[in-house]
């Protein structure tokens, strides 16, 4: 199919092909005047999905801090010193019950975040797969799971219990990671990736913006997925929320036309993924999320929090998406 052939919002758009994308080009669409790169994005968004359906995400925490990792941007770290404190994996029930929210609540994606630096079989793992297999039974919700590095054999059970879609962000450009994370390498994250794609699960990945990071890193990072052997169906654009205590703390605010210009720049180069305005909408005007969504955004994270984060109530998202004419993607058929 033509990258420029209009696809259903609703459909699960997979076996994306990336497009040969190279730094040059991408830096020319982002440096493109604001105004004419949202207008080009927007109409790219028209062309292949459908203007005013956002699909709306739930992120839940199912195991909560005491990761080894050291992501500089991360209160989940046990070597920072913030207020999250480590938690056991959650029982099944609870999950389970957030999950019967979530999509009573108009969501049609659910996440499970788990603060590991990778998946260990033994006893959490296999309750992380009942946790996916309990969620698909109900039926209603694409399940997503963010759990850190696989191994073949563990990606391929996620997906034999259910498991719909894996994120695992490369977070920022090849040249600033080591900046931001020493314990975990730029090429562990693309072999996971590679492993949950061999899989047949779908990729959710993207980055953070406001690490400290260039534009020629935000350019460095998109060009790195648009390098994946496939565009990833999920493009999650995360605003940095500086939190006291992670070494990012005094990271001021990214500016909104930041956002808006990697955004449309994400929606030119993966026409057919959805681009998740992710976390830092609560520190963000219904203006700037307005802009977003022009700019070719089409799915958020609903509910307070996103795993420890702060992130705007069902009850404002509700009221953005009245004022702005949105309404929720339905539910595809399982």
């Amino acid at each position: 199919m033509s990258t420029m052939e209009r696809k259903p919002a609703s459909g699960q758009q997979t076996g994306l092909a990336s497009t040969s994308w190279t730094r040059a080009a991408i830096s020319e669409v982002y440096h493109t005047p604001l105004i004419e790169l949202v207008s080009q994005a927007n109409t790219v968004h028209r062309d292949h999905h459908q203007p005013g359906e956002i699909q709306v995400c739930v992120l839940l925490s199912v195991k909560t801090g005491g990761c080894p990792e050291d992501c500089s941007y991360c209160p989940q770290a046990a070597r920072y010193h913030t207020d999250v404190t480590a938690q056991k994996l959650m029982p099944n029930d609870n999950v389970l019950e957030a999950a019967r929210a979530a999509r009573e609540s108009g969501a049609t994606r659910f996440c499970m975040g788990a603060a590991w630096r990778e998946v260990k079989d033994g006893p959490q793992f296999d309750h992380i797969l009942e946790m996916v297999r309990a969620i698909k039974a109900e039926g209603g919700l694409e399940i997503c799971c963010t759990l850190g590095m696989l191994n073949d054999s563990q990606a391929a059970r996620l997906k034999e219990a259910g498991l719909d879609a894996y994120n695992h962000n490369l977070d920022t450009s090849p040249e600033y990671y080591g900046e931001i994370i020493h314990t975990r390498t730029y090429e562990d994250r693309i072999r996971t990736l590679g492993r949950v794609r061999e899989a047949g699960i779908s990729v959710c990945c993207g980055g953070i913006v406001g690490m400290g990071e260039s534009d020629e890193d935000r350019i460095g990072l998109l060009e790195s997925l648009a390098s994946l052997p496939e565009a990833p169906e999920s493009v999650p654009i995360n605003a940095l929320v500086a939190v006291e205590g992670t070494p990012l703390e005094d990271q001021p605010p990214v500016p909104i036309w930041d956002m808006v210009r990697m955004i449309a720049t994400a929606r030119i180069l993966f026409p057919s993924s959805m681009v998740r305005l992710s976390a830092g909408r609560v520190g963000m005007t219904e203006m700037d999320q307005a802009l977003c969504f022009l700019a070719g955004a089409n799915s958020i994270f609903s509910g307070e929090k996103l795993l420890t984060t702060a992130n705007p109530g069902e009850d404002r998202d509700a009221q953005l998406f009245a004022r702005l004419g949105l309404r929720p993607l339905p539910a595809r058929g399982d």
